[in-house]
This record gives C-alpha cells, sequence and structure tokens, in this order.
C-alpha cells in the first residue's frame, strides 16, 4: 500500500521541500512511529529517481539539494532521535517500534549518500558501544541496543571498506569482553551481519580472525565468564565457522576450525560450565561438528600432528564406531540436566559403554580423549541434586579403567582438583541404606579402595608428585571434619612406598596446622592419626633429616593423638628404629659414608646440647623462650628412650640418665649459680615440664600399663633428686625477683613446674618428705605483706607485676592443698587463716550503710607505659587485660579454697559477709572474661545455700546472671562445657534441689526455665541436657548400703523436679542431617579403638545424644519397690508418661513412621515396659485400664508391639485381669473395627497366659468365641489376625483334651473352619500374607517372658519394627555408666539369641479406620467441540480465512506471535494450538502445515486450526524469520532460564511479542539463544526442573492475555467513564 501511494505522489511532480517539511518532525519531539515509516517510504520511493541517470524529474541542482536533504535526515532526525530512544530506553514497546523504524529509515537513507557519510555515521556510533553497566548514555549518544542496530544496518554498506570493516569488527570483539552480562548477546549481531556481507577469501580472513581473536582470549582468561562468553560467539558463528565440505581439491580447502585445540578446551569447559545456557551451547557445538564430521566422511584432523593437541579425531572408516559414541554422549550429558537421579541412573550404563569404548580405543588409535569422561563426572559433580552428585562420586570410585597407567595418567589432575573439590561436601558420607551406626560409610570403605587403585596404576615416576598435589589440596583450604578424616583414612591404607620428601612432610604439617583448627576434637586426633600413618609409610627417609621428621612431630597434639602408650606411640617407635641410619645427614658435607650416618640418640645428645647453649646474659629483660623448642626435644627424648628400650630391653635409667646429664646438671647449678643465665634455666625447666606432661599415659590406659612404665619412673628419680635447688629457685623468683612484664609469663612456667613437682613428690612416698612445707608457709607470708601494701597513686610496673605474681602463686597453692597434695601443718593453717581474714575484712560503704568485701575482687592497675622498655614489652602491656583478668581469677581460686576449709572468720558477721560475697560474685561475672568464670561459679555453689532463705533475690540474680554467661559460651566449645558443668552444680545444687516452692517460689521458677532452655538448647547442641540428667540421678541416686534420712532428704527433692526425669524418658532430640553425620562419625572411629590413638588420647565428652535416656532408665533400675518414696516416684512418672500418649493421641499433629510423635510414644511405652515388675498390683489395675485405652488409639507398629506386649505380662502376672481383657471385644464396634487387630495379637500368645488362669475350659471358649466373631471381619486384616489367633489357640486347646473336651460341637466347626481357611490362603497374595504374618517376628521367635530384657525393648524391637537406628540403644551404652546395674527380673541382654538374628519383616500392622481413608474422586473436563454437530450453521465462515472467521464470530485476536517450528510432535502441536486459538494469539507458525491432518494432532486441537491463522516456516529458515520480526518491532522472548532471564510473574509483555518454544528435549537451540530479546522462567517449587512445552507454552500464552486483557479492560473502563 506504502509503495502505490508514493509512487502515484511522485508522479505528479510534487513539492519536495514541501513533502520532506510535512513528514519530517521538530529535533526535540518524539515522532509517531507511521511518520517514521512514511518518510521512510517516501524516500525510499525517490531511490530509483535518483538513481536512474535520464531523470528528468531531478536535474543536477534539484538533484543535489534532495541529496543534501536525504543526508540532513541522517544527522539531523535519525542519530538524535536513536539518541533520544537510548536515553529512554526504559519504556519497552514503544522504543523497540521507534527503533526498528528509525534503524529502518537509516538503512534507505545512506546507499543514497555517498560512502564518506556512511564512514561518518559508522565512525560516529562506534564508541557507544563500549558503555558501561552503571554508565547512562550521554546526550548524542546511542545505548548499546541502539548502537548495535544501527551498525547492522550500515554495514551492508561498508563492506567493501576493508580499514573501517576491521575497525567495526576490533570494537565490537572488545565490547564483548567488557560490556555487563546483559548486553553481551548485542554485538553478536553486528558479526553475524558483517559475515553475511562478505564471501570468499575475504570471509575466510575474518573468520579466521575472530576465532584467534576468542582464542587467545580464552587461553589467557580461562574463566566461566570468558568461557561463557567466547561460547556464545562461536554458537552465533556456528553457521560459517562449521559448514559442511563440497570435496574441493586438497589446496582450496577451507582451514578446518575443528581443528584448533583452544576450540575444543571452549567446549568442554562449556560442557561442566554452571549456566545451563552455556553448557546447552557447547553440546549444540559438539553434536553440530560430529554431525559435520561424519556428514563429510574427511579425517579430522586433516594431517597428522601431535596426540595431545587433538581432542576431537574423526576416522571415516570407523565411522559408525564414533557415532554411536557422541551419540550416546550427547545422550548422557543431555540427561544430566534433568538433575533427577531417577531419570539419570538408567542413562548411567551408557557412561560404562563410554569409558571401555575410550579404554578399548587407547590401545589403539586413540580417537576417544579421556578429558571428555571427565567433563560428564565434572557435570555430575556440580549438581544441584546431592544424590546426583554422589552418584557420580561413586561410580568414579568404581572405576574400573583407572587401573590401566595411561588413564590413571590422565585422570591424576581431575583427581587432584574437581574430585577432591566435590569430597569436600560432607553429605556424601552420610550412612548408605542398610549401614548400622558405626558403620564406615559406603564411600569411606570405596575412597580407601579407590586410592589405593589410583596409585598403584600410576606410573611409579608420577605417583610422589601426584601425591604431593593431593595433599597440598588438602592444605589449601579449611575442610570439613568428615570428608578430612576419611581422606586421611584412605591415604593411610595407601601401600607403602617412598612418596613424601621433605616438601611432602611440609604439605602434611599445612594440613594438621591449617584445616584442622575448629574441628570435633575426636575427628582431628583421628586425622592426625591417619596423617601419621600416611606419613611413617610414605616418607622416603633418605629425602629427610632427622631434624625434619621431630620438626614435623611437634604439629602432633599429645592429649589428642601422639601420646605415650597407645600403639601408634609404638608404631612410630618401631620405624624410627627400623629406619635409623638411614635418614638424610645434617653435614652434607662429609664425604665418608660412616661418619656421616646419624642415630637418634646421636641426635637427641646433640640437640640437648644445643638447646642449653645460651648467649650470656645482658643484664635486660628478657622473654620467656619459646615452648616449641622444649616441646619438640623432649618428644625426641621420650621416642629415644622408648627406642632404646624396644632394642634392648634392658634397664633404661643409664640411657636415660646420660641424655639428660646435661639438663640435669643444669638444674643442679639453678639455685646455687648466680651466674647462670635466667634464660638457660627458663629452658631448663620448660624441658623439665615438657618432660613430665609428653611422658605420662593417657587415663583411659590400663592402671597397670602406668605404674609399670619405667622411663616415668626413672625420670621422676632422676628430676626429684634436684627437686630442692629448683624448688629454691622457683620460691626466691616468686619472693619478689620477678618484676617485669615477661616475669609474669615466667611465673606461670615456675608455678606449673612447682605443681608438678609437688604432686609427683606426694605420689612417692620416700619424696614426699622433700615437700617444701617452709617454703609454702613463706611464700604465704611474703603474699600476704604484698597484699596488704596499699595501692600505689601513680601504679608502677614492679609493683602490679609483683602482685599479680603473688596472686598467682598463692591460688597456685590452694589448689594444691586442696587436692591434698600438701599437708596443712600449723604454720602453713596459720598464715591460711590470716589470708581468710584478708579477704573477709569487710568495709562500710560511705555511700550506703551496706557492707562490701574491699579485698574480694580488686583489680590490677594498668601501669604506666614505658618509652624506654623494647616493643616486645610494649605490646605485652597492650594485653594487661589478660594480666588482670587472670589476677581475680586467681583470687577466686583461693577464696573457693578458704571458704571451704575454714568457712567464714570468726570476726566477720556471717550472713552480711556472705550476702557481700556473693555480690561481689555477681560483679566478677560481669567483669571476667568466659574462659575464667569457673572459679566464680564453684565459689556461688558454697553460698548459695547458706543464703537462699534469706536473701533469695540475690541468689536468683546470682544464678540468672550464670546462666546467661553459659548460654554466651554456646559457640565456644573450649569454654563452654567446664562453665556449664560448673553452672549445673552450682544452681541443681541438692540443698538447692530440695526447696519447695513454696520456700523460694523465685528461685523455683527460675530453675524450671533454666530447665526448659537446658532442653530447648540440647536439641541444636547434642550433650547439654545429658551433662544436667548426669549430675541430678548422680545425685537423686539411691545409696547401695540402704537408705538413711539425709538420703531420703535428698531423693525427696527429685519430686519438685519431675518435669527433668520425665523429660529424661523421653528425650532424644531429630538432629539435623549434618548433626547426625557428625555422631554418625563419632561413633565409627570410637568403635575403632586402640586401633585409633585419639580414642586413647581423647577425654571422653560423653555427649551421645541418648545419654539423657540411659542416665534416666539406669536411675530407674535401682529404685527399690519396696520404697514407699521409690514407689510413689514410679508411679508419678508413668502416669506422667501416659498423660503424655494421650495427649499425642489427640493432637492433631501428624503422626506418622519415625516422626517426633511416634517416637515420643515408642519411649514412653519403653520406661513403662521396663517399670512393670516394680509396679504394685493396685496400681497395675489403674495402669491396665489405661494400656486398653492407648490399644484403641492409632499407633505405629512399634508402639503397638510394646502394647500388646504389656497386655501379656500384665495378664501373665496378674491373670484376674482376664475378664477385664474379654470385655473389650465387646466395646463400640466403630472403634474396634481394624483396633481388635491388637487384642487379636495378645491371644496369639495365649498359651503364655493359659497355664496361670483359673477355670481354664471357660476362658479357652471365651477365646474361641471372640476369635470366631473376627474370623466372619469384613476387614482383610481383621480376618488374618483372627484366624492366626484361631490356629494358635485352637492348637493349645488339642494339646489340653480335659479343657477341650467341654467345647462339644464346636471343636468340629473349628476344625473346618481352620481346613477352609487353610485352602482358602493356598494362592495368590492371601497366601503370601498368610506367610508372612506367620513368620513376623512378633508371632514366630518372640518369647513375652523369656525375651523380657533390656537389648529387647531398647534395641531388638525398635530394629525389627523398622525404627529408625537412632532410636536403638544397644547393651554397651548402659554398661559404660558406673552407676548402671542390672537384676535378674530385667536382665541387660536377651538369654536366647533368635530374635538377635532376625532381620525386620515386611509385615507392618494396619490400625487404620474407614474413616481416615481418603476417597479418591477423578474431576474430568468436557471437551466442547464445535465439529460436525453443527456444521450446516458454519459452512458460511469455514469458506473465509481463520481471522475473517474470527472477525464474523465478534473474536478478536491479539498481537502475540508463537512461533512452534522447533516442535515435533503432533500431540504437543495440537495442544498448543488449541490454546492459541481459546486466548487469541495473532497466528501460530509451525515447521510444516502437514500436522493439521495428523490424528494425534486433531484429537487435542479440537478444530482450533480452522479459527487460527497457521504459518509454515522451517526449522532452517528460523533465523531470517526472527531477523525480520525483530526489525517490525517484535520482542522475541523465549522460556529459558538464564543468568538474566526474568521471572514470568514479574515481566510485562509488550504487546507485539513473539513467543519462540523450543524443541521437546532440547529446548531452544544455542544458535537461536543470542536473538532472543528476553529469556522468561517459570517459578518452580518442586525436585522435578521442567514442564512439557505445550504446558509452559500455555502458562505464557495466559500471562500475556491476562496482561493486556486487563489493560484492555481498564481502557474501555476509563473511555465508557
Amino acid at each position: 500500500m506504502y509503495s502505490v501511494l508514493i509512487n502515484a505522489v511522485l508522479s505528479s511532480s510534487p513539492d519536495y521541500d514541501l513533502l520532506f517539511e510535512s513528514l519530517s518532525w521538530p529535533s526535540e519531539s518524539w515522532p509517531e512511529t507511521e511518520r517514521v515509516e512514511a518518510l521512510t517510504a517516501f524516500i525510499e520511493g525517490l531511490g530509483p529517481l535518483l538513481t536512474e541517470s535520464d531523470s528528468n524529474s531531478f536535474p543536477g541542482a534539484k538533484r543535489r539539494c534532495v541529496l543534501d536533504k536525504i543526508e540532513s535526515v541522517i544527522w539531523t532526525k535519525c542519530l538524535p532521535f536513536l539518541s533520544r530512544i537510548s536515553a529512554e530506553a526504559g519504556e519497552g514497546v514503544r522504543c523497540r517500534e521507534s527503533a526498528a523504524a528509525a534503524c529502518g529509515l537509516l538503512r534507505v537513507c545512506v546507499p543514497l549518500c555517498n560512502q564518506a557519510v556512511c564512514r561518518r555515521a559508522c565512525q560516529s556510533i562506534l564508541p557507544s558501544l563500549h558503555l558501561s553497566e552503571e554508565e547512562l548514555p550521554s546526550p548524542g549518544r546511542l545505548s548499546v541496543e541502539i548502537t548495535s542496530e544501527v551498525i547492522a544496518a550500515l554495514l551492508p554498506f561498508l563492506a567493501g571498506d576493508e580499514e573501517l570493516t576491521h575497525t567495526t569488527l576490533s570494537s565490537t570483539l572488545s565490547s564483548i569482553r567488557t560490556l555487563p552480562d546483559a548486553l553481551v548477546s548485542k554485538p553478536v549481531r553486528i558479526i553475524l551481519t558483517l559475515l553475511n556481507c562478505l564471501s570468499g577469501a575475504r570471509l575466510k580472513s575474518i573468520l579466521k580472525l575472530i576465532l584467534d581473536d576468542l582464542s587467545s582470549w580464552h587461553s589467557t582468561d580461562r574463566t566461566p565468564v570468558v568461557t561463557e562468553r567466547t561460547l556464545l560467539c562461536l554458537t552465533a558463528l556456528s553457521d560459517h565457522l562449521l559448514k559442511p565440505y563440497n570435496h574441493p581439491p586438497s589446496s582450496c580447502r577451507d582451514p578446518d576450525h575443528r581443528l584448533p585445540l583452544q576450540f575444543w578446551r571452549v567446549v568442554q569447559d562449556g560442557l561442566i560450565h554452571r549456566d545451563s545456557v552455556s553448557r546447552k551451547r557447547a553440546l549444540f557445538l559438539l553434536k553440530r561438528c560430529a554431525a559435520l564430521s561424519e556428514g563429510d566422511g574427511l579425517h579430522c584432523p586433516l594431517s597428522a600432528s601431535r596426540e595431545d593437541e587433538n581432542l576431537f579425531k574423526w576416522d571415516p572408516t570407523k565411522s559408525k564406531l564414533l557415532r554411536e559414541f557422541w551419540e550416546d554422549y550427547v545422550l548422557v550429558m543431555e540427561t544430566l540436566e534433568e538433575n533427577q537421579i531417577h531419570v539419570v541412573r538408567p542413562v548411567l550404563i551408557r557412561i560404562d559403554t563410554l569409558i571401555q569404548t575410550t579404554a578399548n580405543d587407547t590401545e589403539g588409535q586413540g580417537l576417544f580423549h579421556p578429558s571428555w569422561l571427565l567433563c560428564i563426572y565434572q557435570r555430575m559433580f556440580h549438581s544441584e541434586n546431592k544424590s546426583l552428585m554422589r552418584e557420580g562420586v561413586c561410580h568414579l570410585l568404581e572405576l574400573q579403567v583407572l587401573q590401566q597407567p595411561t588413564f590413571a595418567l590422565a585422570f591424576s589432575q581431575f583427581i587432584v582438583g574437581p574430585f577432591m573439590d566435590v569430597l569436600a561436601e560432607a553429605s556424601l558420607f552420610h550412612r548408605s541404606a542398610g549401614q548400622s551406626v558405626g558403620d564406615c560409610p559406603e564411600l569411606g570403605v570405596k575412597l580407601e579402595v579407590f586410592m589405593t587403585t589410583f596409585f598403584s596404576s600410576l606410573p611409579p615416576e608420577y605417583r610422589g608428585c601426584v601425591l604431593l598435589q593431593l595433599i597440598q589440596q588438602l592444605g589449601s583450604k579449611h575442610w570439613c571434619a568428615v570428608p578430612l578424616l576419611f581422606l586421611c583414612q584412605a591415604l593411610s591404607k595407601l601401600p607403602p612406598g617412598p612418596l613424601l620428601g621433605t616438601s611432602g612432610l611440609t604439605a602434611l604439617r599445612d594440613v594438621l596446622r591449617c584445616t584442622m583448627i575448629t574441628h570435633q576434637v575426636l575427628l582431628r586426633g583421628a586425622a592426625q592419626c591417619f596423617l601419621l600413618n600416611s606419613a611413617l609409610s610414605l616418607t622416603v627417609v633418605s629425602a629427610v633429616t632427622l631434624d625434619d621428621f621431630f620438626s614435623f612431630l611437634m604439629h602432633f597434639r599429645a592429649d589428642e593423638s601422639l601420646c605415650r602408650g597407645t600403639p601408634l606411640w609404638n608404631q612410630l617407635c618401631a620405624w624410627l628404629l627400623e629406619n635409623e641410619s638411614h635418614f638424610k645427614p645434617r653435614n652434607e658435607d662429609c664425604t665418608d659414608a660412616s661418619t656421616n650416618e646419624e642415630s637418634v640418640r646421636a641426635y637427641v645428645q646433640a640437640e640437648i646440647v644445643a638447646y642449653l647453649r645460651v648467649p650470656a646474659s645482658t643484664g635486660q629483660a628478657e622473654r620467656l623462650p619459646d615452648s616449641r623448642e622444649a616441646d619438640k626435644l623432649a618428644r625426641a627424648i621420650l621416642l629415644c628412650v622408648d627406642m632404646e628400650r624396644s632394642r634392648s630391653g634392658a634397664e633404661i635409667s643409664n640411657t636415660l640418665e646420660s641424655l639428660l646429664s646435661p639438663l640435669l646438671d643444669t638444674l643442679s647449678r639453678v639455685s646455687t649459680n648466680i651466674y647462670l643465665p635466667l634464660r638457660k634455666s627458663d629452658k631448663s625447666l620448660q624441658l623439665v615440664l615438657r618432660l613430665f606432661q609428653l611422658g605420662e599415659m593417657p587415663k583411659s590406659q590400663h592402671v597397670g600399663a602406668q605404674q609399670g612404665d619405667g622411663v616415668m619412673v626413672t625420670l621422676e628419680t632422676a628430676i626429684l633428686k634436684l627437686v630442692d635447688p629448683i624448688q629454691e629457685f622457683i620460691f626466691r623468683q616468686l619472693c619478689g625477683e620477678l618484676q617485669e612484664v615477661f616475669d609474669v609469663e615466667r611465673a606461670e612456667l615456675y608455678l606449673c613446674v612447682l605443681r608438678k613437682l609437688v604432686v609427683v613428690c606426694s605420689s612417692v612416698p620416700q619424696y614426699y618428705n622433700r615437700i617444701p612445707h617452709s617454703g609454702f608457709s613463706k611464700l604465704f607470708k611474703y603474699g600476704l605483706t604484698v597484699l596488704r601494701e596499699p595501692n600505689q597513686e601513680i601504679p608502677s610496673l614492679a609493683n602490679q607485676v609483683i602482685r599479680a605474681v603473688t596472686m598467682a602463686s598463692l591460688a597456685t597453692v590452694c589448689g594444691l592443698m586442696e587436692q591434698d597434695a600438701i599437708d596443712k601443718r600449723p604454720e602453713t593453717v596459720s598464715a591460711l587463716k590470716s589470708l581468710n581474714e584478708y579477704f573477709f575484712s569487710p568495709v562500710l560503704s560511705s555511700s550506703h550503710s551496706q557492707m562490701f568485701l574491699g579485698n574480694v575482687s580488686q583489680s590490677l592497675l594498668k601501669p604506666e607505659r614505658d618509652c624506654s622498655s623494647d616493643l616486645e614489652a610494649q605490646d605485652l602491656l597492650q594485653d594487661w587485660g589478660h594480666i588482670a583478668a587472670n589476677f581475680v581469677r586467681d583470687q577466686w581460686v583461693c577464696l573457693n579454697f578458704l571458704i571451704k576449709a575454714f568457712g567464714i572468720p570468726e570476726s566477720a558477721e556471717a550472713p552480711e559477709t556472705l550476702k557481700a560475697a556473693l555480690s561481689c560474685s555477681v560483679d566478677a561475672l560481669a567483669l571476667l572474661p568466659s574462659d575464667s568464670v569457673l572459679p566464680v561459679l564453684t565459689f556461688m555453689e558454697t553460698v548459695l545455700p547458706q543464703l537462699v532463705h534469706d536473701e533469695e533475690a540475690l541468689c536468683v540474680e546470682a544464678v540468672s546472671l550464670s546462666w546467661e554467661l553459659v548460654q554466651g559460651l554456646s559457640t565456644n566449645a573450649n569454654d563452654f562445657w567446664p562453665a556449664l558443668k560448673g553452672f549445673i552444680s552450682m544452681a541443681f545444687h541438692s540443698k538447692l534441689l530440695q526447696l519447695t516452692h513454696a520456700q523460694t517460689p523465685t528461685l523455683m521458677a527460675t530453675l524450671k526455665q533454666i530447665t526448659n532452655n537446658l532442653m530447648e538448647l540440647s536439641q541444636s547442641k547434642s550433650g547439654v541436657f545429658g551433662m544436667l540428667l548426669q549430675h541430678c540421678c548422680q545425685m537423686w541416686r539411691p545409696a547401695d548400703g540402704g537408705s538413711g534420712n539425709q538420703a531420703d532428704t535428698v531423693f525427696s527433692s527429685i519430686f519438685n523436679h519431675m518435669n527433668i526425669i520425665t523429660e529424661a524418658c523421653v528425650y532424644g532430640p531429630v538432629f539435623r542431617r549434618d548433626q547426625r553425620l557428625i555422631q554418625d562419625v563419632q561413633i565409627y572411629v570410637e568403635q575403632l579403638g586402640e586401633k585409633c590413638a585419639a580414642n586413647v588420647a581423647v577425654t571422653s565428652d560423653n555427649r551421645d545424644d541418648q545419654l539423657p535416656r540411659t542416665c534416666a532408665l539406669a536411675f530407674l533400675c535401682h529404685l527399690d519397690s519396696s520404697n514407699l518414696q521409690h514407689q510413689r516416684l514410679m508411679e508419678e512418672l508413668v502416669m506422667d508418661l501416659l498423660k503424655k500418649d494421650r495427649d499425642i493421641s489427640k493432637s492433631k499433629v501428624r503422626y506418622y513412621s519415625n516422626s517426633l510423635q511416634h517416637r515420643v510414644k515408642n519411649r514412653i511405652w519403653q520406661t513403662v515396659m521396663l517399670l512393670l515388675p516394680k509396679l504394685r498390683e493396685d496400681f497395675v489395675a489403674t495402669l491396665l485400664t489405661h494400656v486398653f485405652e492407648a490399644a484403641f488409639c492409632s499407633n505405629q507398629a512399634s508402639v503397638k508391639y510394646l502394647i500388646e506386649w504389656m497386655m501379656i505380662l500384665i495378664l501373665v502376672q496378674y491373670p484376674q485381669h482376664t475378664e477385664s481383657f474379654w470385655s473389650c471385644f465387646s466395646l463400640d464396634h466403630e472403634k474396634t473395627k481394624t483396633s481388635v487387630c491388637t487384642f487379636l495379637s495378645v491371644l496369639v500368645h495365649f498359651s503364655v497366659i493359659f497355664p496361670n488362669l483359673k477355670d481354664k475350659a471357660t476362658q479357652l471358649r471365651k477365646a474361641l468365641d471372640v476369635i470366631l466373631q473376627s474370623c466372619f471381619n469384613h476387614n482383610f486384616s481383621v480376618r488374618l489376625y483372627a484366624l492366626l489367633a484361631l490356629k494358635r489357640v485352637w492348637s493349645l486347646a488339642e494339646n489340653h483334651v480335659e479343657e477341650a473336651d467341654g467345647l462339644g460341637g464346636l471343636s468340629s466347626v473349628i476344625k473346618a473352619c481352620l481346613n477352609q481357611a487353610e485352602a482358602m490362603q493356598s494362592t495368590g497374595n492371601a497366601n503370601k500374607n498368610w506367610t508372612r504374618i506367620q513368620e513376623h517376628f512378633f508371632f514366630g521367635a518372640f518369647h513375652p517372658v523369656r525375651d523380657y530384657s533390656f537389648e529387647t525393648i531398647f534395641c531388638t524391637f525398635p530394629s525389627l519394627s523398622e525404627l529408625a537406628d537412632d532410636e536403638w540403644i544397644p547393651p554397651w551404652k548402659f554398661e559404660k555408666l558406673s552407676y548402671f546395674s542390672e537384676s535378674p527380673s530385667l536382665p541387660l541382654r536377651n538369654p536366647a539369641p533368635d530374635l538377635n538374628q532376625l532381620q525386620p519383616g515386611d509385615w507392618i500392622q494396619q490400625d487404620r479406620s474407614e474413616q481416615e481413608k481418603e476417597e479418591r474422586w477423578a474431576e474430568v473436563q468436557k471437551k466442547i467441540t464445535p465439529w460436525r454437530l453443527g456444521i450446516q450453521e458454519q459452512e458460511p465462515e469455514l469458506q473465509l480465512v481463520p481471522p475473517q472467521r474470527a472477525a464474523k464470530l465478534g473474536k478478536l485476536h491479539g498481537a502475540l506471535l508463537v512461533v512452534a517450528s522447533l516442535i515435533d510432535k503432533p500431540t504437543n502441536l495440537g495442544g498448543l494450538c488449541r490454546t492459541c486459538e481459546i486466548f487469541g494469539a495473532s497466528a501460530l507458525v509451525l515447521d510444516s502445515l502437514r500436522h493439521v491432518n495428523d490424528k494425534n494432532f486433531q484429537s487435542l486441537s479440537v478444530s482450533a486450526e480452522l479459527w487460527l491463522p497457521l504459518l509454515e516456516v522451517k526449522p532452517a529458515e528460523l533465523t531470517e524469520f526472527l531477523q525480520v520480526k525483530k526489525s517490525e518491532g517484535y520482542c522475541i522472548v523465549g522460556v529459558e532460564q538464564t543468568a538474566n532471564s526474568h521471572s514470568l510473574q514479574d515481566y510485562q509483555f509488550p504487546e507485539k511479542t513473539l513467543l519462540l518454544l523450543g524443541n521437546e528435549r532440547e529446548g531452544i537451540p544455542a544458535n537461536l539463544l543470542q536473538m532472543l530479546d528476553v529469556c522468561v522462567e517459570i517459578p518452580q517449587q518442586g525436585i522435578i526442573r521442567s514442564l512439557n512445552v505445550h504446558v509452559s507454552a500455555a502458562l505464557l500464552i495466559w500471562e500475556y492475555t491476562r496482561q493486556h486483557l486487563t489493560f484492555g479492560s481498564t481502557e474501555v473502563d476509563s473511555k465508557s467513564s
């Protein structure tokens, strides 16, 4: 229409100036799109007239004038308008349509102007390509989107300008590197347009330039961002880069772009990219290359080259094999996108096929590079689905081809890199199905085998290098405890061999130092043990010196792994003994090999001499020497002595004394030689202390082993001979000679040595008299003198240091006296009393009439900094707060001992003084750091019971503040557990628990709240509630010797705190999976026993989450049924537990297997079962009523078994209740429809009850009566239970002839019934169920009386009834408790092994009433098909084209264009056609119109194709079709998940929207993705990650319709109003 109109206007010789003026627009305005298109049509019509040389319409001047006006349009209309569009780019549809129109105008104007105009226009807008993300388009500058469109419009006219072409290309490639992610796809269109304009040699050179630039960029910066952008470009250029050959002569062939190594590296990086679109692009390129190679039938590469440079090869003679390989490969990679294990697992067998093909090929031509397999594994490792990740790891661990050296070497860097990265995921190490608690996780077992196989398969020359890289990877980042543990374990299992030199030990040291700081202590210790084992088996002894090795050993902690007396220590000694002569000598210059060897003994002797060699004293204050030197030397000495002992087996006293002679000589002169440097004395004392500490056997070792330790006996004897000079030196130093800031650390050393010497002397009778009691008296007196000195106005450093040292000394001596290491001699007692009076001397406050203790919680004053002191001293002064805190802590250590030993001084008023002391302790809690509060809590433990009646408010404040402090430490394990233990001892003191609510209501309420908080905290921190239970049970536990008044009083306090014992009986938090994993692995390590030295070295913290229950149950076992208090406790506890059970049954919380409700109910009935034999007969009658009531409720199988078992035991013990049992069968039938199964289960065990019954015949008849009634129940389960009960009871009747005779004619009926039942159960599912129920453990191997034990109740029953294994309590957990005792009536273990040998059966008792069954209804939507029924009325409309038909019916079409050319399934297309017609799409584009004749299409479309415009566009033509639609102003929208995709719920669809739908399996091809203007993704909540293409399309079409329907209706409403 435009062309006809324009030709008509131009043919009438118009006024061109007037036309230009009327069609143009003011510079500052925004013209309508129609105006721009009209001007475009006008200038386009002028084109033929201006180009005709003989045209009379345009003489020369007029032609020049018109051309000037056209050029003016470019500079004054087009570019300013495009600049304004760029500035307002947020307006969407308007901007897009205007930009398309302006580019169309520019495309028409440029050919009519000279080349210079076009060149100038291009050069003016090229800088706009480099707009940054934060930068906004400035006036006169275009946005990146507009710039790309404009350059694409200009390029066809610039293709001949080689220089400008290269400039444009260079600028475009540069912009791809720098633009933000959202804009990077825009310049790609410039490159595509440029390539479409070129041909021949020029096209080849430009393609090579682009590929070289992209390859160079990727090779120098191989990051995910660069890979993503490189793939975007390669995919967009794939039609030019990857074209089929036409088999020209060899000399004329195009360069093969499949050859460059970098191209394939880009593809492989793309396959493992985190972004799904990048993976799709890489897979597209791979498929394209494979298809192209097969189609061309040419060798790839075309010429021979080095094998390692070719990742992709093709041999036409093996075309079938190659095609199948790459088809399988693509299938696997596409399936992995599903991210669902049940979808992926079936294709994993294809991976095995790929691997086998590759393995077979490596022996031949090497057509398949192993790196392609690594891409599959890495893709699985990156999966969001942890199950898929685990599947990938396990598959790699079981890879058999790694036994081939070539494969092992090819995989080595992958193992060291990505594989190690994925192993850092702790969740991979969860127990597999079928594994029990304490088993090594499946992945841990496989990892051991894999490491051994892998390193054994590696070529020998590469093993050490790869192992070193792997260990360095372990030390390069922070690892979770569990993965690191199992990796270390796997390394320890490697075959012994010389693989690690000095760098290997350094790498292992880095693992110990850097990655194991915050791990759980036991797991950290176990990992250390495994690493040391690895070092012993893999170290190249000849490459390391003894000094290197002993320096390495410094990093193994004695309290976690490497301690004396363990198998690991003995193994180390044996290893040193074996390799002693093979270590690398320190003096390598020595040529004599015999003198070059250095024994461990010689090394140690030399090290001791070197250690004690110190420079002469300078007279200046010196810092304490580094204790690590003493640590290293002490361990070397002990190892050397133990080696000598194992070598000779003789007395080692001479060996040790000769080794230590330099040390003993120094110690003998330490107090008499005034010229002995202080540094030398300090180092000798450090070494003595570390020898004592490292030489001790762990407490968990046998007492006999500790007592028979000749090394320590000899060491103690040698040191104790010199105890007098050592103690004399220490006392002299402590009494006034330590005055510098460095001396605070020095005093700590001296006091540690003094404490150790006193403890050793007190334990050795012949040296007991060497304890310097006079020295301690002197120390007390000196300390009192120092403390009583008034504070200086300006505190000096010397004065404050002396005070700090003095208080530390007094605290140490008080601690020793509390341990009874020092006798309380008269002079010492006198000094202590003076110290006690000093602390508790009252001072009256001037502002208040309240007394306070001025000498308690005194603090040090920070001295002024001396500018003349060295930098180290100034640094220590900056840490003065720590010194001051220790000073306060030491005061409370003294106060603890003094108040326990002497109480309040007689001169003080006891109540007021205690109150003041408690107030001071509360203040101290607020001031002291968290690691120093334990002495304050211990002091409160002594004082609180004495003040609670008179000062309840103050006591509540002390308890509350203490609890707040402990809670604040919950993230600091080192301080939290000691503080919690101290707090529990204080707050739950026996005397406080004896108080009633009437006596101290506030305190009792506070304690109750704290108890609840403790239980709440224990849900996330295992062991908290267990610590409280251990304390309480130990306190309440009845004494074995009988009861006394005091014991009864303490026990009676339990009734004030019943909630503690009740909650303990049902306690058991359901931890998160990560917490459960740590627990499982800790149990695994514990079960390794002494094989893992950490179990010996680490003190067990006993923080098992089952500890509260085991403590409570063990406590209940001690209760005596003859004791009235105990009887009362048991009865109240049972009633509380039954109330909990009723509350759960009545609650509406979902009750499913292994839920928290199920677990609690199970624990309740386990506890009641435990107490049953101890309960009074009267109470049992009450209990039985509750048991019957519970039997009618819906219960899980484990709970049902316990209830049934309890009924049986009660009826066995108290047969008089049998009538109550029979009455249960006659209750409301609605309740007993399926609950009757519970009572029938009891009758299956009627043979156990029967012997105790009086009227046996009557009871037998009643049993048969109720059973026969149930045999005819409509419910299958009831009938099954009834038949089993009938079979067992009738068998019992037949064995008791006398009772059976009274049944009369009933016997024949029963026999017939049983025969008929057996016959009916002989086939199908009925037979299976009949067999299963008879073989079920509860009706088979289980005997209710014989099997009554702890093991059955708490371990066997839960395991057989499919309770989670964390609910099983094995017998050994009870045995670990020191106060557990079993009774004859309730043994710990089963007397018979029958039950323990069974596995859980698949028969689960059902107990659901018919009211609970859900009815399922299927809602059917009726399809309305306007087809043959009313065809006569529709015939006229059917003759019209679809838009005319719709318009005639009053239906409007929108502007939405749906493109489905990529979809090939007729059912999807038919449904899509129906959806498009219903929601008024403008047209549906198909790849072929033949689909409309397909029956599958028509069955879904229901004639929609008659009312909807259909277009045909082949997939190969889509690129051009989309370009055309984009130039028409359409916004191209695709459904795809990308980094920049919009959520459907947030995206506003433009009116002119083209919706591009992807293929059912592959989605939108990678080469079309860059043509999308917008990617929209549908928000998802489920696990399945993809929707059917028709469903996805329907959601988008509806959202488009909803938005525009809403807009349209709003517009109509506004017009009508």
